[in-house]
């Protein structure tokens, strides 16, 4: 893949043994994301993968509000590290 899972895992982890927390996860479909966008440049016509890349799109967003709403200062450094909302 275009992305190495573990080394964005140990970059946003909230502790050592954290895998799952809403930065993680946004993070990872961030990545995924991007590497689909790419791909879809190259393959126009991939529809079933394109209907993943919307849910991922929904998801991330779900989480990114979670987020907002729970923890406003984590949210806006999360945005600003990954390059989200311009």
């Amino acid at each position: 893949m275009g992305y190495d899972k573990q080394e964005i895992i140990a970059k946003y982890r909230l502790h050592d043994s954290d895998k799952g927390s809403a930065p993680v996860q946004v993070a990872l479909l961030t990545a995924r994301i991007n590497y689909l966008t790419d791909h879809f440049r190259d393959h126009p016509k991939d529809h079933h993968s394109r209907r993943g890349l919307l849910k991922m799109v929904g998801k991330r967003r779900r989480l990114l509000e979670y987020l907002k709403r729970t923890d406003l200062d984590k949210y806006r450094t999360l945005i600003e590290e990954l390059g989200l909302r311009h």
